[in-house]
């Protein structure tokens, strides 16, 4: 049968219904001479590829913005919902180049080879099938960048404060430094004491033949005020007297919102208040003057928290505590906490001579209490007191101790602190079945800059703490010396803020004064397990005796290095690796370097994240562990 040629001649359905041909006969003819039409995939597969325009920063917006790429694989489109997809794309595309400066630019889109407006590209996707995919092109005509050609501040009567628009005339035209320049202007404003000021979103006239935006930024100044009556509200416990002496804000001062916000901020920093608000009249009262209001709700005045940690070699260390937040009503704080150590530790080593020899790590016990009193001589000062009676079983000794300090904090710039104070140690130390007492006096001294974001998960910013300790040892066999610590740690974002973190953390200590073993047993370095290199066995990088129990050193350093990844809103990884080492009576830098690596599991709750820690040591010493798992609560640093 030739049907090729029938197609020339049409087909009668007078001829098929008069029996000259039968009806089924007919049915067959027709489906063997017409091809079965194309069937549509659905949902239709595609790719996109983005064609530079010369502007690198435009290109990873363009694509960072476009519905088409970022849920190509996560959410299927059927035929036409693709086209749809496609025009709300070109839509934003205009308005990510007029963000950027190019209020002239184009954005033209092709599926096979078709604009969007071609009214045959529906029914060619309807009959597209799934392979090939659909080929969607991406091209950008930017345009000519616009400039800045002028800027207007009309009502302005401060000329110094067009300094805060941070923009001016030949500068790129883009949208944010444009539209923020306006809230800079008007917080300058407030800063300076005009309480009322307003700015007024601005108004750019666009010249397209010089491709130029002229801006004008209306302005109401407002009558310049300074701080009138101040009032506290909310208070239950705390004494009113108190927060008036605490924050630095008066009446009388010259007004200003940034004064404002760190008299709440600074109230709310005596961890007392759940939150603090700032409320300003409506109009000055009398002239001249503003009142201010201060509304505080305060926490809980109680609070009863518990605490647990676990790793293979220590086993699991918890604690209970007991919390006043405002013991007198000037936001003395007192905590009372009982912990319990080292149940079910099971730290082990092996060695040539001796054989295996099992860590004696037995349950002990913490037991604290900490009184911390603020505005000590002055608004910037802090002190705390501590007790403490403790007995711990460790792989290196295990001792009986009582101890006590008093300390002050001094936030002397922001982000700086210092730390000063005195302590004692009364206490029995047991290391390789040789018992010493010990009397120590200290004088920690601690110089810190902290700009991290979060205490539990830090995403960015930056740690570094210097801490020096002068000790005296009294009694037979001691001697005088000083124990020297510097620590960093930096946290960088290389994916979406909080996403994707690169988390660094260096450490390195020196003992000056006194030999190895004119240190007590439990003033001298170790590493090994959390907080310096996970993987080994707590306290075991460094020398060790002959039945390989460590002995600890006068020096130490230690890099801790993990990736941070979130999944979905929830869960994380952390793939790290770890390397310190310490010496005996050398210098950093001078022991038998020990590196461990490993993956952590991370799930994200309100408070901070549950983390689960793997760790492997590398090149561990013969008959050390060969893994180690951590868990609690709180990023590892």
């Amino acid at each position: 049968m030739n049907c090729g040629a029938s197609r020339k001649r049409p087909l009668r359905g007078t001829h098929i219904g008069s029996g000259l041909i039968g009806p089924s006969l007919g049915a067959a003819l027709l489906s063997a001479c017409i091809p079965p039409l194309a069937r549509a995939a659905d949902p239709q597969p595609y790719k996109v590829t983005f064609k530079p325009s010369g502007d690198k920063a435009l290109d990873h917006l363009i694509k960072a913005t476009s519905s088409l790429e970022t849920l190509r694989k996560k959410l299927k489109i059927g035929p036409f919902a693709l086209i749809g997809r496609a025009k709300s794309d070109q839509a934003k595309f205009i308005t990510v180049m007029e963000s950027q400066g190019y209020d002239s630019g184009a954005a033209h889109l092709t599926i096979d080879g078709h604009s969007l407006s071609d009214p045959a590209l529906p029914r060619l996707l309807r009959r597209a099938p799934a392979t090939p995919p659909a080929a969607i092109v991406v091209t950008i005509d930017k345009g000519p960048l616009y400039h800045i050609s002028s800027i207007a501040t009309p009502g302005l009567t401060d000329p110094a404060a067009t300094a805060a628009l941070a923009i001016k005339p030949g500068d790129a035209a883009k949208a944010a430094p444009v539209i923020g320049a306006a809230a800079k202007l008007e917080t300058k404003l407030r800063n300076s004491g005009y309480a009322f000021a307003k700015v007024a979103e601005p108004i750019a006239i666009a010249d397209t033949r010089r491709h130029t935006l002229a801006i004008k930024y209306p302005v109401t100044m407002g009558e310049r005020v300074a701080i009138g009556q101040i009032t506290y509200t909310g208070m239950q416990h705390m004494s009113g007297r108190f927060i008036a002496r605490h924050v630095k804000l008066r009446p009388g001062q010259p007004y200003s919102e940034t004064i404002l916000n760190q008299a709440r901020d600074s109230l709310l920093g005596l961890g007392v208040f759940s939150s603090v608000s700032t409320h300003t009249a409506t109009a000055p009262n009398p002239p001249g003057e503003v009142p201010v209001t201060i509304l505080v709700h305060e926490q809980k005045l109680h609070a009863v928290s518990i605490g647990a940690s676990y790793s293979t070699d220590l086993g699991i260390d918890a604690d209970l505590s007991w919390m006043d937040r405002d013991l007198f009503g000037e936001a003395q704080n007192l905590t009372i906490s009982l912990g319990a150590t080292g149940l079910g530790g099971t730290g082990s080593t092996r060695n040539a001579t001796y054989g295996k020899h099992n860590y004696v790590i037995k349950p002990g016990y913490d037991a604290k209490a900490v009184y911390r009193v603020p505005d000590f001589i002055n608004r910037s000062q802090s002190i705390a007191a501590t007790i403490e009676a403790l007995k711990e079983y460790l792989p290196a000794y295990s001792r009986t101790a009582a101890l006590g300090s008093a300390e002050v904090t001094w936030n002397f710039a922001k982000n700086w602190s210092f730390d000063y104070g005195a302590g004692f140690i009364f206490e029995k130390v047991d290391q390789e079945n040789i018992s010493r007492s010990y009397r120590l006096g200290q004088i920690p001294l601690t110089l810190r800059y902290d700009t991290a974001n979060s205490l539990l998960n830090p995403t960015r910013g930056v740690k570094i703490a210097l801490h020096v300790t002068p000790t005296v040892a009294l009694g037979a066999g001691s001697s005088a010396f000083t124990i020297a610590e510097l620590t960093g740690n930096t946290y960088i974002n290389l994916e979406a803020p909080g996403r994707g973190v690169l988390a660094v953390r260096g450490l390195l200590g020196r003992i000056f004064g006194a030999s190895q073993f004119q240190i007590p047993p439990d003033q001298r370095f170790y590493a090994g397990g959390t907080g310096t290199v996970r993987g080994f066995t707590y306290q075991t990088v460094g020398p060790l005796f002959f039945d390989g129990i460590p002995q600890g050193g006068t020096a130490i350093d230690a890099v801790e290095t993990e990736f941070r990844q979130r999944i979905g809103a929830h869960f994380g990884i952390a793939p790290f690796v770890d390397a310190g080492q310490v010496s005996a009576n050398g210098t950093p830098f001078t022991g038998t370097l020990r590196v461990g690596v490993g993956l952590g599991a991370l799930y994200y709750t309100g408070i901070g994240p549950i983390r689960v820690d793997v760790g492997v040591p590398v090149n561990r010493p013969p008959g050390g562990a060969s893994v180690a798992v951590y868990i609690g609560l709180g990023q590892a640093f």
